[in-house]
């Protein structure tokens, strides 16, 4: 047996052996001819491996912080110990009375106010008057006088009443006017002499301005103005207390979220003390300890995370509801007392749109400045008629005074030639009127002046200015009337997103109630595991992570749920109603 196995062997040996002199004997393959080689350049920077970059400065080699003590454990310029209780409703009552908007808003309605006063005192009867004395000396230049000057003194006292009527933009108007006159003219029969005169007139327009003008126009626009500012205040209103809603529910999960945190480090040392029992006993190994003291660390530094969002959310709240920066409001802590289960509204589409189309203040705003338009067009209508005007007027006179007893006339008396003439009688008549009362003259109507007349003003080829302007106004209306449209769309798609967010945070709550229960399981289960020596300590602090977060995310999106809430509210202009608000002047 064993012969044939050897002469087995030695016959492959023989076999290997002759091919490969076979292979051998075949002829060699030419070598083919090489190809001129190029030199190629090669970039040295695309050869340096990152561990050899050159150039990175040298900062702080071997930096270690070795101080692992904690920081100071609270809030900058709030005393934690001094708490304010307060409820949403509060809040809203102190932004309302405080915020400085709402007290720019206020003061815009008081100026609209005034602004309305300011207008209607065109109409307003007016007193007017003047008095002086008057002493001019004039050179004679008359052949009648042999004095070289002429020196006349006067003390004059005039008084009107004017007025328009607001119904038919009639104009109106009563002067009296006194002259007292003392002159050493010798020409002139009387010195001193009074003048007197009283003088009524009356303008009526007849169609231009006689059913609206300008003044009727201010007064229309102001009136419009005042209730826009009052609209305006009641918008800056809602958007105060939808902005002091979000920031009371955000602080209510920045402190809830602090409690989480707080207890999330109570529940991680115990873990830690729990887990060095289990190394003590043999169950873990002594490694396991330094990832529990890193999560103790980690939790730690949530818990100041925590308390740096409880400031910055208390400080949008105190900004909001402070008088100023001096208020003692800003060294408490406040304490949210209202209950944070809110219930969401039941209502359809059509019933919040129905609610939001005549709740919204841009819709009045809009309805406003419609109401402007039109009193634009009335007036610039009334601007293309023709002016025509009716005018009247009615004067008394007067003239009195002292016969001048420097007084030469310059042609022959009759009284001097004849004293029982009928002309030396009748300049006894005239001279004995002129030295009466001049007031006498006026109310007996001794020299009464009548006048009525017809005044106009009228373009050639057509007041283009006019016609202009009213086509202006039309335009506008009609950019009115699809501004109202855009806005009504504008006003559905914020309604809309509101309910839609209403549903999108109730089922963000349930899932998120679900989430921290599941958690809660999950981690007492893992802890049981690891007690058993089925799961290791990696596994236990990931559950406990997990449970805070689960914890924190609960009544975020229960906050989140208020805030689309009070969304809602404002999509409907309803945030005052339905916090039983009445925005007021002071």
């Amino acid at each position: 047996m064993k012969r044939h196995l050897y002469l087995f062997i030695l016959i492959l040996t023989l076999a290997a052996f002759g091919q490969t002199r076979a292979q051998d004997v075949v002829a060699p393959t030419p070598t083919p001819t090489p190809l001129p080689t190029v030199p190629i350049k090669v970039d040295d920077k695309q050869n340096v491996q990152p561990e050899n970059l050159d150039g990175v400065p040298t900062i702080a080699p071997n930096y270690r912080q070795d101080d692992k003590s904690l920081p100071d454990l609270g809030r900058v310029g709030v005393d934690m110990l001094e708490q304010k209780p307060l409820s949403l409703k509060e809040a809203i009552t102190l932004a309302l009375e405080n915020n400085k908007d709402i007290e720019v808003t206020r003061q815009n309605v008081r100026i609209a106010e005034f602004e309305l006063q300011s207008a209607r005192g065109f109409y307003e009867p007016r007193f007017s008057g003047q008095t002086f004395y008057e002493r001019a000396t004039t050179p004679n230049v008359s052949i009648f006088s042999n004095n070289a000057t002429t020196t006349n003194s006067s003390i004059v006292g005039n008084a009107g009443f004017t007025g328009s009527s607001p119904r038919f933009g009639t104009n109106y108007s009563a002067t009296v006017s006194n002259q007292r006159v003392t002159t050493n003219n010798p020409i002139s029969i009387l010195s001193p002499q009074n003048n007197t005169s009283f003088n009524l007139s009356v303008t009526q327009p007849l169609f231009r301005g006689r059913s609206f003008d300008q003044p009727r126009r201010v007064i229309e626009i102001a009136k419009r103005n005042l209730s826009l500012t009052d609209t305006q205040f009641r918008q800056r209103s809602i958007e105060i207390i939808t902005n002091v809603q979000r920031a009371y529910w955000d602080l209510v999960y920045a402190l809830r979220n602090l409690q989480v945190q707080r207890d999330g480090v109570r529940d991680a040392k115990q873990q830690l003390e729990h887990n060095r029992r289990l190394v003590e006993e043999g169950q873990l190994a002594p490694i396991d300890i330094v990832a529990a003291e890193t999560q103790v660390a980690n939790i730690e530094q949530g818990v100041y995370e925590a308390l740096e969002t409880v400031g910055r959310a208390e400080n949008v709240l105190k900004n909001l509801i402070a008088q100023n920066k001096d208020d003692a409001l800003w060294r408490e802590a406040l304490v949210p007392t209202d209950s944070v289960d809110l219930e969401a509204p039941r209502t359809t589409l059509p019933e919040a749109l129905t609610l939001a189309l005549e709740n919204r203040p841009e819709i009045e705003i809009n309805k406003v400045q419609r109401d402007i338009n039109e009193i634009d067009k009335r007036y610039l209508r009334e601007q293309t008629k023709p002016q025509i005007d009716l005018t009247a007027s009615y004067t008394s006179s007067g003239v009195g005074g002292s016969q001048n007893p420097d007084f030469s006339s310059p042609f022959p008396s009759p009284c001097q030639t004849d004293p029982n003439s009928p002309a030396c009688q009748q300049q006894i008549i005239l001279l004995n009127g002129l030295t009466g009362s001049s007031i006498t003259d006026v109310f007996a109507n001794r020299y009464p002046t009548f006048r009525a007349g017809v005044t106009f003003n009228l373009p050639l080829f057509g007041d283009k200015t006019a016609k202009a302007n009213l086509g202006k106004s039309l335009v506008q209306s009609q950019q009115i009337n699809t501004q109202r449209e855009q806005l009504e769309q504008l006003i559905q798609v914020d309604v809309r997103n509101a309910l839609q967010s209403i549903r999108t945070a109730e089922a963000r709550l349930r899932s998120a109630a679900i989430s921290r229960d599941n958690s809660q399981k999950q981690y007492e289960s893992e802890q049981r595991k690891l007690d058993a020596g089925q799961t290791d300590v990696y596994k236990v602090l990931e559950r406990q992570t997990a449970l805070i977060t689960a914890r924190s995310n609960e009544l975020r999106a229960q906050t989140e749920l208020n805030k689309a809430i009070a969304d809602l509210q404002r999509a409907t202009g309803n945030s005052l109603k339905a916090n039983n608000v009445e925005a007021r002047l002071r």
